[in-house]
């Protein structure tokens, strides 16, 4: 079997099935597991990693805006691979080559290649996407095997005594404008042991204002840009550092703020999310010392 993949987190899901083998090219944005850097690149985006946040948040409004797509697949390559399978996606027009766009430039495959489109909302559906995959490609033991172990750890999670008062927690998925984080993240804070009053669990990220965070009050602030690891967080986290009130949150009062690896463990459904609940477990019961959480740093 040839599979063509057109998101991370699909990449990831193959791969932890072991079929890092069958995959033939990958999406410009699939950088995990280190193997697959060497495979076939079926796409290219309009905005670059050098862009400022508010940059890339206009340029992809103005494309969205016009009906343009934020992504060009080259469809020449695309068919001379000849996949059997190709995984792209529907949940986000900015995170992937949409179903759409990829049928479009595979209509020369139609017969032959089967595209699937994965759709997670939530933890539970991040691991029936694994499932699925598996199913699609004859690796169900493997699925379930790794299913298995990634739902014990979940569990785990469940099991910690959560802290009391759970804290008032704020996810930021984007820096400018501020995004807070939807879909899988508010149920894995739920999970940690905190509380997300502003994220909507199942839901797309959103757009507040800046009064709206600070009337929140968060108890701790978890910043995990879209596509960003911490590195490049790092770079802008003075858009909210320099808001007025920043310092009078109880979150900065109290050292609660965490600059988060985001692209590895809270943006993509893919395996590595279960990490990410992990860490957010650490952080919600952190203090103000030194912290020693793999994947996440204070400002």
């Amino acid at each position: 079997m040839k599979i063509v993949t057109l998101l991370p987190s699909a990449t990831e899901i193959v791969c932890a099935l072991g079929l890092a083998d069958a995959l033939v090219g990958v999406s410009h944005d699939c950088d995990y597991p280190p193997e697959i850097l060497d495979r076939q690149v079926l796409s290219e985006t309009i905005v670059t990693g050098q862009m400022p946040s508010g940059e890339i948040d206009s340029t992809i409004r103005q494309q969205v805006h016009t009906g343009k797509s934020v992504y060009h697949l080259d469809a020449v390559a695309l068919a001379a691979l000849a996949p059997d399978l190709i995984l792209t996606q529907e949940l986000c027009r900015v995170c992937a080559p949409s179903f759409g766009e990829v049928r479009q430039a595979a209509r020369v495959l139609e017969g032959r290649t089967k595209i699937v489109s994965l759709e997670p909302h939530s933890l539970g559906d991040i691991l029936e996407t694994i499932l699925e995959v598996g199913r699609l490609t004859g690796a169900e033991a493997a699925a379930e095997i790794l299913v298995a172990g990634l739902r014990a750890r979940i569990e785990r999670v469940r099991a910690l005594p959560a802290p009391w008062p759970r804290p008032r927690v704020a996810c930021v998925e984007w820096l400018d404008p501020i995004f807070v984080a939807g879909h899988w993240v508010p149920q894995m804070v739920d999970l940690a042991g905190g509380v997300d009053g502003l994220g909507r669990q199942g839901k797309d990220s959103y757009v507040i204002e800046w009064d709206t965070l600070r009337a929140y009050a968060p108890e701790a602030v978890v910043v995990m840009p879209c596509g960003f690891d911490i590195a490049r967080t790092r770079a802008e986290i003075y858009l909210l550092t320099a808001r007025p009130g920043w310092q009078d949150l109880p979150a900065v009062r109290a050292g609660r703020v965490f600059l988060t690896d985001a692209s590895a463990y809270f943006n993509r459904p893919g395996p590595r999310i279960v990490r990410g609940l992990e860490i957010l477990a650490q952080l919600v019961r952190a203090g103000p010392g030194p912290l020693d959480v793999e994947g996440a740093e204070r400002p």
